[in-house]
């Protein structure tokens, strides 16, 4: 994961919803994207969710606490590999109270489990901000803005990455949803969509930070586009010029300069001797006599004439 993302994460995990509903819709999305169930005895359920970030874990433990007496436990296995990030396991042990919070947050209805449509908690605009927020913090990613606009959230769960589809093309946001292996992936590749994305979940800091980085991306992008054209323009001045000075030289060494029309004859000259100059500047060495459509007339002529004489060698 970038650093970027890391920062994200951290700034969403200090971010805490107003009301008791935000909480359960975001705790619901977390656990959809990385929790499972345990089955204890007495049939109890119990929770296990796993993530990298220990600024995510701390939430989703407040999170559990925050409505629900559970008992839990968290387990830190450290990263074997050199710079392996270190794994964070919350186990809430299984309990009938573990039941109660999963009907709290429409993972368990009745005797049964909802698999990934959880609309009874997305009532609310703030709930389904705090839901999104809950899936960036489980399973989402985005790219250093000074590099490709990329941000996707990654689940197991097809149902539920197609409940997060429908959620932020309620936000009018350009979403795609493509297979990896055996993940479904839910993606963002827009950067006005993405800094509408993290304004919509409260990463309020990383939205400046990217918007800073963007203008400045933009800002070098529209002077290279400049340079570039300008440069382009160059070389078809450049180009041209040969092309005239080749034809003059070819009139002046087959029929001589001098049997050309005084004006046309004046051009030869100047073009000769400013090989190199653009048209405006040969327009400003003859002075008011000429404009610089008159100029450029010339100059045809005289490749023109200069192809007749080769076509009547």
């Amino acid at each position: 994961m970038s650093s970027y993302s890391t920062d994200v994460k951290n700034e969403l995990a200090r971010v805490v919803g107003e009301r008791s509903c935000c909480h359960l819709a975001e705790l619901a999305s977390l656990m959809r994207m990385g929790g499972t169930m345990l089955i204890g005895g007495n049939r109890n359920l119990g929770i296990t969710f796993t993530t990298e970030n220990a600024a995510v874990a701390r939430k989703v433990l407040s999170l559990i606490k925050g409505g629900f007496h559970l008992k839990t436990e968290v387990v830190v296995t450290r990263g074997r590999r050199l710079k392996k990030s270190n794994s964070y396991l919350i186990k809430v042990v299984p309990s009938p109270v573990v039941t109660e919070l999963l009907s709290a947050l429409g993972i368990m209805k009745g005797d049964g489990i909802n698999i990934g449509s959880d609309s009874g908690i997305l009532r609310k605009s703030c709930c389904r901000r705090a839901y999104l927020r809950g899936a960036f913090l489980g399973g989402g990613s985005v790219s250093k803005p000074e590099g490709e606009y990329h941000l996707e959230l990654v689940t197991p769960n097809v149902d539920f990455a197609k409940t997060l589809v429908r959620l932020l093309k309620n936000f009018k946001l350009p979403v795609g949803m493509t297979g990896r292996k055996k993940d479904s992936i839910v993606y963002l590749k827009d950067g006005d969509a993405i800094t509408t994305f993290l304004r919509i979940i409260g990463a309020h800091n990383a939205l400046m930070a990217f918007e800073n980085v963007r203008v400045v991306k933009d800002v070098r992008n529209q002077v290279n586009r400049l340079v570039n054209c300008e440069t382009a323009n160059l070389q078809k001045t450049v180009n041209a010029a040969i092309r005239q000075v080749e034809a003059i030289k070819y009139i002046q060494k087959t029929i001589g300069l001098e049997k050309l029309p005084p004006a046309l004859r004046e051009t030869a000259e100047v073009r000769l001797n400013q090989p190199e100059a653009a048209l405006q500047e040969l327009v400003e060495i003859l002075g008011s006599r000429i404009g610089k459509s008159g100029m450029n007339h010339r100059l045809r002529k005289l490749q023109q004439i200069a192809e007749e004489l080769k076509e009547g060698r």
